[in-house]
């Protein structure tokens, strides 16, 4: 919250939250002196009124609306009516703060200038930067993306799995002998024996990725085939385990809704990249030393290339 300078010290805690209700909310309605359909005038609400002065300086209802659409949004579906005085609130402070810093003449001290430039600059480079991504971030945009890399997108690889989870090695080496036994029957094994979380179950995992696991469970599982039970206990922070794997799949890819936030930021990422270097590769750029002092090209005794011998003119005849 840049603009929002104050709001940690003079606002609640869950109005930091809120806002985005307030920014959506519908303009003022015309008065009730007001026929309806009457042309604007006297008797009709402005469409952004003033809502505070401080010191002549106004505050309309669309800095009100600015305030609250930077915040948070975490509570904007908060009643307008509650967040709105205090939104005034904050702002009626930061204009009584600017009106005084400029009565003191902060604006001419030299640190401060060279703060609101860099402001300024930093504002630009955004404002350049939303321009530059905003027609790769539509929903057609997003689409056509997901369209280009669905040949390429495939659905990752599932187990489903059961497990016996015992505190000890030696449980889990008599639990492993119980089920290799001929006729044994895992899930049953698990009831009695696993002390983890599905031992009801009889141990059943359901279907997960690799990824869904901590790795020492995860490699030990997808190492097996269906019907394949560990050849060894492994042990993970939560004990020891003896796995079976009852069925592998691959999932189906992920629709362009589940995708939908991934390819925004992929998008996101790669246009305003690209934005960056094809303006930075524009630009007419001349690098100094720290001191100010240009930069020296290196010689030959600092492993510069030796400049191509010109060719030798030709002899006349």
């Amino acid at each position: 919250m840049r603009r929002l300078l104050l709001s940690t010290a003079l606002l609640p805690a869950w109005l930091l939250s809120a806002g985005l209700a307030l920014a959506q909310a519908p303009a003022p309605a015309p008065s009730a002196g007001a026929p309806s359909g009457a042309p604007a005038g006297a008797a009709a609400r402005p469409a952004d009124p003033v809502v505070a002065r401080v010191d002549g300086q106004e505050i309309r209802l669309s800095d009100v609306r600015d305030a609250a659409g930077e915040l948070p949004d975490e509570l904007k579906n908060a009643p307008p009516a509650m967040i709105y005085p205090l939104i005034v609130d904050q702002l009626v402070a930061q204009k009584a703060l600017v009106a005084r810093a400029r009565a003191e003449g902060l604006e001419r001290d030299a640190d401060v200038q060279r703060r609101i430039a860099r402001a300024a600059d930093q504002e630009l480079q955004q404002a350049l930067l939303r321009r530059e991504v905003a027609p790769a971030i539509t929903e057609a945009a997003l689409r056509a993306r997901y369209e280009r890399e669905s040949a390429n997108r495939q659905g990752e690889e599932e187990i489903h799995a059961r497990h016996i989870l015992v505190p000890t090695e030696a449980a889990a080496r008599e639990a492993l002998a119980e089920v290799r036994r001929p006729g044994a029957d895992f899930a049953e094994v698990a009831k009695r024996r696993s002390t983890g979380p599905g031992a009801e179950q009889g141990g059943d995992l359901g279907f997960f990725k690799k990824a869904d696991m901590i790795p020492e469970f995860a490699n030990a599982a997808f190492a097996l085939q269906p019907g394949q039970v560990s050849e060894a206990p492994i042990q993970t922070a939560f004990g020891w385990h003896v796995i079976k794997v009852e069925e592998r799949r691959t999932a189906p890819a992920a629709s362009f809704e589940d995708s939908q936030e991934a390819l925004r930021q992929a998008a996101f990422e790669e246009t305003v990249n690209a934005a960056v270097e094809r303006i930075r590769n524009a630009a007419k750029v001349e690098r100094f030393n720290l001191d100010g002092s240009p930069i020296r090209a290196p010689g030959l005794m600092e492993g510069a290339t030796p400049p191509a011998a010109a060719p030798a003119p030709a002899q006349r005849r």
